[in-house]
């Protein structure tokens, strides 16, 4: 990653607390790695510090004191051969359980955006690993069933909520997936009922789309988007202090940067995410296809162009932010 991209000014960078980036790689603490799987708590004051990790694609780890909430956590990252250009529909769901498990020590809650499987393909794993509560649209709900995550752990949500955790709150916000050169969705559609358990890529549907923002006590309002759409008016009042931004894959969003950028009331500090190679394994630097490379590039002069005052953070796995 060039520096030219980073600016890291009053940001802290730690790889304490259950993560380090090493010259291999991204190596998950030993100590962590060792800690019992808890369930979700009862809601109660924080203690300790705030961290944001990112894993690639649009997964992140929060850890919120002894609390921590995973976003789109995708950790298998196996090859359908999208980054080759021979993409395969029928490429079966895999788990890698040894990274999944060396990297997910715990987890209280799971805030699922889409059901594409690059962001749920990991969900009912790491649920019945933790007993973390899972929170996404009713076609997350429907093939945490198919799975057989239990339905106390499945919490359905549309866009509106705004969820109280006590030393943080989770707003939902109803959201749109990006669109392809065709301006249409891959894998479209969504689950009414629980259907067979899936057993390929083309049986995890966009499933409709969610956006999040976490305001912490003492701490943040952080936004989450999963994908390279929005509805502007749903954003409205947000102002989030940071902002984790989708790279869109293609131009069929029209003027993506200056509305979104607007939309958020051009928040102080603006993360790319989703512009990685997320069928590589989670090594720094980060592998990325050269068009997403381009696309990253514009995506970082629109934003300092519109929202100069905002400062652009690349980030690398791994690495814990304090924002």
């Amino acid at each position: 990653m060039s520096t030219h991209h980073l600016d890291r000014r009053r940001f802290l960078r730690t790889t304490a607390a259950g993560a380090a980036v090493t010259a291999g790689g991204f190596v998950p603490d030993v100590a962590a790695r060792a800690a019992p799987a808890t369930a979700a708590s009862t809601p109660r004051a924080r203690s300790g510090a705030v961290s944001f990790r990112w894993w690639g694609t649009s997964a992140w780890r929060v850890d919120i004191g002894d609390r921590t909430v995973l976003v789109d956590p995708f950790l298998s990252r196996y090859d359908t051969g999208l980054f080759r250009n021979v993409f395969d529909p029928a490429t079966p769901l895999t788990v890698d359980t040894a990274v999944v498990d060396s990297m997910v020590d715990r987890a209280a809650t799971i805030l699922v955006t889409h059901t594409h499987w690059d962001h749920f393909n990991d969900v009912p794993h790491i649920a019945a690993r933790t007993g973390a509560r899972v929170f996404g649209t009713l076609t997350a709900y429907h093939l945490g069933i198919a799975y057989g995550v239990p339905t106390g752990q499945l919490s359905p949500v549309r866009g509106g909520e705004v969820l109280e955790f006590g030393d943080h709150t989770i707003e939902v916000v109803s959201s749109l997936h990006s669109r392809n050169a065709a301006w249409s969705v891959a894998f479209p559609g969504v689950r009414v009922a629980p259907p067979p358990k899936p057993t390929t890529i083309a049986d995890l549907p966009e499933g409709d789309t969610l956006a999040y923002q976490i305001r912490i006590d003492g701490g943040p309002s952080v936004f989450f988007m999963g994908a390279s759409d929005f509805v502007e008016r749903n954003l409205t009042g947000l102002a989030p202090d940071v902002a984790m931004v989708a790279l869109p894959a293609t131009g069929s969003t029209a003027d993506y940067v200056p509305r979104l950028m607007s939309a958020l009331d051009r928040p102080k500090t603006v993360v790319p995410v989703h512009w990685d190679n997320f069928e590589t394994p989670l090594v720094n630097p980060p592998v990325v296809a050269p068009n997403d490379r381009r696309r990253l590039d514009d995506l970082i002069a629109a934003v300092r162009r519109v929202s100069p005052r905002s400062r652009v953070l690349v980030p690398e796995y791994g690495v814990a932010y304090r924002f």
